[in-house]
This record gives C-alpha cells, sequence and structure tokens, in this order.
C-alpha cells in the first residue's frame, strides 16, 4: 500500500491513511435501510436534548476564572453525561470497557490519550467532561457550538499569529492550578491515523512540566474498523459504524507519569519517552513522522510529493532542531536574499553549520548530506526545502522564491540546469530530467525562461511531470535496518528512515 504518496517502508503498514474497512457486512444494504437512520435520528434527537442543559450551564459562567461548581451545575453535568451515554449507546457502542483508575485533576492535569483515530475519540471526553483543544470558530456552530463550551475547552486561533504561544501558555495556567480547572485531554499526536503506529506526539501537552496519564483507545471491531483517514471521509465512517450492529471501544488509563527534571526542561524527551510508554502498553511500533508530515504528504498540485521525495526525510530534521519555528513569509524571503548574494558560492558542512547558527550536531551534517555534492552544497537548495516543507499548499510561491534566487539579474531567467535543481529540491528527489519540459517553455528558443514563462506553460500543462516523463523510476529501495541515505546529483534519492539512537559515521557518495 502507499500512504499519501509516501513509500511504504516509511510509515509501518500505512500509518496516515489506509481503507476504514477489510470486509463489508454482509447485511449492509439491510442495516443501510432500516438501522441507520434510526441511529442517526436518535443521535440527533440526544444532541438536541443535550443543548438545552449545556446552555443553562454556560450562561453566566466566565471564560477565564474557575469558579466553585455549585450544586444545579453538577447536577447538569450527570445529565449531560447520561443524555451522551445514550447517544453513543444508541450508536452500537452499548458498553465501554475501562481498564485502570482515572486520576483525579489535582494528580494529572493532563491527560494524554492516543491513537487518535476518529471522531468517535470523543467517547471518553463525554464520559469525563474533560477540556479539550479546539479551534475559535467551534464555539459559533449552532447546537455543537453551546456543548463544546460547556467542557471549558482551550480555544485556539488560526486568525491569531500568536496563538500558539497563547495556548500553550493557557494550558501551563490550568494545569499549575492544583486541581482547580477540568482536566485537560489531549491527543498529542494532532492528526488521525490508522492506529498501525504512533506518530511524533506534539509537545504542548508537555510544555508545562505537570504529571500526565497517558489513555489508551482501543476499538477491537471485526467488520469495520473505525478509522477517520482522508481517504476514506467522515461520512463512510459514520455510516460503516452505525450500519455495524455493534461497535467494541476499550478505554485505558496507564498509571500517572510524573517528569523528571531533565524532562520538565526539555518536553521533547518528556513527550518521547511518554510515547514509549503508551507504545509498549500498544504493542505498536513508533515512527518519527508527525501532523506536518501528513500535511506535507497530502499537499496536491503538478509539484506533488512522489512517493521516494527525501523532504519529508528533511522536514524531520529541521523540526528536530527548530528551524521551522517562526519560519514566515517574511522569514523565507530574508534568507533567499541573503543566498542570492553568495552567487551560488557552495559551502561545506561547517561553514553550512554557521550559516544555521548551530552547532555542528549529527542532525545538522545528516541535512548537509541531503544537499552535499562533492563534499560541498548549495545553501539555495536548502532555503527551497524549508519552503516547501514550512508551506505545503503554495507550491507556486516556493517556485517564485527558487527563481528569484537563481535568475540573471538582467533578465529574471534561469538557464536549464538552474531549472533542473529548483524541480528537484521542490520535489525532493534526485534526477529530475528537464531536456524536453525546458524546450517546451522555452517556445523562443531562447535558452532561458523567466518565472512567468513557467506559470503560463503550467496553466496549459498542469501534470508535465508525468506528461513529460521529468521522473525516473524509483531506485530499489534499501533495507530498514539501512542507515545511510542514498543521493545522486546533490539530493537525496531515496531514504530509509533511521532509527533515532543510531546513525551511520559515514554517508554515501554523490553519483556523477
Amino acid at each position: 500500500l502507499t500512504i499519501l504518496g509516501l513509500n511504504v517502508s516509511s510509515f509501518p503498514s500505512s500509518a496516515l491513511s489506509v481503507g476504514s474497512c477489510d470486509k463489508l457486512p454482509a447485511n449492509l444494504p439491510v442495516m443501510t435501510m432500516t438501522l441507520f437512520p434510526v441511529r442517526l435520528l436518535f443521535a440527533a434527537f440526544m444532541m438536541l436534548l443535550a443543548w438545552p442543559f449545556a446552555f443553562m450551564a454556560t450562561v453566566g459562567r466566565s471564560e477565564d476564572a474557575v469558579e466553585p461548581l455549585s450544586w444545579w451545575r453538577w447536577l447538569v453535568d450527570l445529565v449531560l453525561k447520561a443524555i451522551m451515554r445514550a447517544m453513543w449507546f444508541s450508536g452500537g457502542f452499548h458498553w465501554v470497557r475501562v481498564k485502570g483508575r482515572p486520576a483525579l485533576p489535582s494528580e494529572a492535569p493532563i491527560l494524554t490519550m492516543a491513537p487518535h483515530s476518529s471522531y468517535f475519540d470523543a467517547i471518553p471526553v463525554t464520559m469525563t467532561m474533560a477540556s479539550i483543544v479546539m479551534k475559535t470558530e467551534s464555539k459559533d456552530i449552532p447546537v455543537w457550538g453551546t456543548l463544546i463550551k460547556f467542557i471549558r475547552p482551550v480555544f485556539v486561533s488560526r486568525s491569531d499569529q500568536d496563538s500558539r504561544r497563547k495556548t500553550v501558555e493557557e494550558i501551563k495556567r490550568r494545569a499549575c492550578s492544583d486541581g482547580e480547572w477540568p482536566q485537560i485531554m489531549i491527543f498529542p499526536e494532532g492528526t488521525c491515523t490508522n492506529r498501525s503506529c504512533l506518530i511524533a506526539f506534539k509537545p504542548g501537552a508537555f510544555i508545562p512540566g505537570v504529571p500526565v496519564q497517558p489513555v489508551l483507545l482501543r476499538y477491537p471491531n471485526e467488520m469495520v474498523r473505525i478509522s477517520s483517514t482522508p481517504k476514506q471521509g467522515v461520512f463512510k465512517i459514520l455510516w460503516l459504524t452505525l450500519c455495524q450492529l455493534h461497535n467494541s471501544i476499550e478505554i485505558e488509563y496507564l498509571p500517572t507519569y510524573t517528569p523528571s527534571e531533565e524532562e520538565k526542561k526539555d518536553p521533547a524527551l518528556f513527550a518521547s519517552n511518554v510515547r514509549h510508554i503508551m507504545a509498549k502498553a500498544l504493542g505498536l511500533p513508533i515512527i518519527d513522522y508527525s501532523f506536518e508530515d501528513c500535511q506535507l504528504a497530502m499537499a496536491k498540485g503538478p509539484l506533488r510529493l512522489p512517493r521516494h521525495t527525501c523532504l519529508l526525510e528533511f522536514a524531520r530534521l529541521v523540526r528536530r532542531l527548530g528551524l521551522k519555528t517562526g519560519v514566515t513569509d517574511e522569514v523565507l524571503h530574508e534568507e533567499a536574499f541573503k543566498v542570492r548574494k553568495l552567487c551560488g558560492s557552495r559551502l561545506d558542512v561547517e561553514g553550512f553549520s554557521q550559516y544555521l547558527n548551530q552547532p555542528l550536531t549529527e542532525a545538522v551534517q545528516d541535512i548537509f548530506s541531503l544537499f552535499e555534492e562533492h563534499g560541498k552544497m548549495d545553501v539555495r537548495e536548502y532555503v527551497i526545502a524549508l519552503s516547501v516543507v514550512c508551506r505545503p499548499f503554495r507550491y507556486l510561491e516556493t517556485i517564485k522564491l527558487a527563481f528569484r534566487m537563481f535568475e540573471a539579474q538582467e533578465d529574471g531567467a534561469v538557464v536549464e540546469d538552474e531549472l533542473a535543481v529548483v524541480l528537484k529540491t521542490a520535489l525532493g528527489i534526485g534526477d529530475f530530467v528537464v531536456c524536453d519540459l525546458f524546450r517546451a517553455i522555452d517556445c523562443q528558443d531562447k535558452g532561458k525562461i523567466t518565472f512567468d514563462d513557467f506559470c503560463r506553460f503550467l496553466e496549459n500543462c498542469p501534470d508535465f511531470v508525468e506528461q513529460y516523463h521529468c521522473l525516473h523510476e524509483p531506485i530499489p529501495q534499501p533495507s530498514r535496518e539501512s542507515t545511510s541515505p542514498s543521493s545522486t546529483n546533490g539530493f537525496c534519492a531515496d531514504f530509509s528512515p533511521r532509527d533515532p539512537s543510531t546513525r551511520s559515521a559515514a554517508h554515501s557518495k554523490k553519483q556523477d
């Protein structure tokens, strides 16, 4: 199988996108005509029934300050839990198996839940009425928004450039309140997977440095595997689940994890250690790819990433070094202006380390090895790759930025070899055949093209990569024990993800 255009060896068992069902029930047509509409209507009715109770409990309540739980709000809390449980029961979740002891808010202010696979993961949220992190727009949704406000979530505003910092500060404020605020339930993966592995945890739940309780979710269903993946869609998962006579779910509360002093200072280490514990309890492997890598792989358009791209490895490395933090359009343009002044001068690994203002660590050497050719690299390729991983859905802006770094000052044009470098770097591959493509763009046979020429050609031929056979077939994949990326012509042509704890001291040489 292939996951969102990625190599199977990169993600065990196609972690980010596979089918949500192995085999469909034989009685699916009958269930669709009978059980599905009844369950759907009853679930909608229960949500409408819950609305007046939630509205009554949220009227006049401050969103910034915690208030003593009055007897009537405590009663409303019980009523809403009962209504939500009835709603899940009507959907086929007739009983919920709970293992372990849920910690008190004073013992573990934060609950970290994994694996995150669908909106049915809201079942433990409604059972505990724990707070969650949600986008601000959610509270304006009719009915649903009122129910959301009742559990006092931490709202994230996508329009606020400083939203991430404010969200972390709010989580920390609540987590350090000695149990006054409700527990915060966080899905640290940040996206839905199919539960075949645990992807990298985001550090938000671990930055406060307080004890957390890991919570495991299992759906031991034989017929329909509940997993909301991009390929399947929301409605299909809902349809298949409601058509199944019974849906199983198991919630396991692991012992509270108290961070060490070292983990309090290093949220990434804290997150990694908690993930290892949860993966061991689930019996699942772990991989070092994250939600951002999923976005990168899902990006559509003429320059969608091929299967054998090296940009996922690059994205992992720059994230590990914190080089993506604070990268905006302005920062990228400043970087492009700075490297343009180098006039194509190539840097060795020490010079690249100084350019990044980073010590010469293994991660810096790994990044350098992706671009290195004959012991040196062109920093312009690094800037192009950084633009791709930071702006995966804006490929044209990346190409425009690349043209500005490579173009001649007198006419703003690039030659064939420069176009090859731009495109192969933007795709994260080792070789890109541009002979026929360049001639097609350069219809006047000038020997050079501008960004406007490229855009005009793109409008008429959006599938130029396939039409002009620009990509070679990927070379055979190395075994998973391989620890060094194979590189060609200054950029990694293929790679096999490495265990973070191991690294080859020598990088493979480039092939001419």
